[in-house]
């Protein structure tokens, strides 16, 4: 089931928020299958946003919509080190 979390511009001000920052990325699969990577998130678009993984070798998906954030397919949180300091941008 997909669960609503607010409304589309929330979650566009929230990634907004994360522009230059680090955060932990957790990518809902499906049938209890789950991803997680840390990254940065290096764009912030009308439509989407990018995050760049910390590991080179990461093959996946770096770009998403804020649908799947909405809908809780994807879950992103500031890492603790991110939250202590601010980001030079």
């Amino acid at each position: 089931m997909i669960r609503q979390n607010g409304d589309i511009a929330e979650v566009k001000r929230r990634i907004r928020a994360y522009f230059c920052k680090h955060v932990d990325v957790t990518v809902r699969l499906g049938r209890n299958k789950s991803m997680r990577f840390g990254g940065r998130v290096t764009g912030v678009y009308p439509a989407l946003f990018t995050v760049r993984p910390d590991d080179e070798a990461f093959l996946g998906k770096t770009s998403y919509s804020y649908a799947e954030v909405l809908c809780g397919s994807i879950a992103l949180q500031l890492t603790p080190a991110a939250r202590e300091k601010p980001s030079r941008a």
